[in-house]
């Protein structure tokens, strides 16, 4: 993918500020990001890509894969590069990386108004997670078979 690179060299404070300006968690949705900040460990045990805009080297977006169990834990694009296909892109990248590592499924908890998006990108609705401490909401859970 000549647009999308590993995360190499990447620092965890512009993957956190992207996660922070989104505007998909302003109102009641903002407790699910409040304080949510990616730790040097995190990029560590996970795998962590990233769609970047090679003339600025603006990050557009970028997904983290945690391998076992499978399961798609972060996923934000820029609010000024959606509709312009990075989020397909980056599914795209996540489904090749986990079948190149012989996963067969991925997992994701997804933030309510994205629930539509891993649909239209292939994901099956599998149930609902009920209402946590910090999402007392109900989310869409959801899977991609690899």
């Amino acid at each position: 993918m000549d647009e999308y690179c590993a995360l190499f060299g990447l620092t965890r404070a512009r993957l956190t500020a992207l996660i922070q300006a989104s505007s998909a968690y302003r109102g009641v949705y903002f407790a699910m990001i409040d304080g949510c900040a990616v730790e040097p460990d995190y990029v560590e045990r996970h795998e962590v890509r990233m769609a970047v805009d090679r003339a600025d080297d603006r990050l557009l977006g970028f997904y983290a894969l945690i391998h076992e169990p499978a399961e798609l834990d972060l996923m934000f694009v820029a609010d000024e590069a959606q509709g312009l296909g990075i989020g397909r892109a980056l599914i795209t990248d996540m489904l090749d990386r986990a079948r190149a590592a012989g996963i067969t499924a991925v997992e994701v908890v997804s933030h309510p108004p994205a629930e539509g998006f891993y649909l239209q990108v292939g994901a099956e609705l599998t149930g609902t997670r009920p209402p946590q401490p910090k999402t007392p909401w109900e989310q869409p859970e959801l899977r991609f078979a690899v």
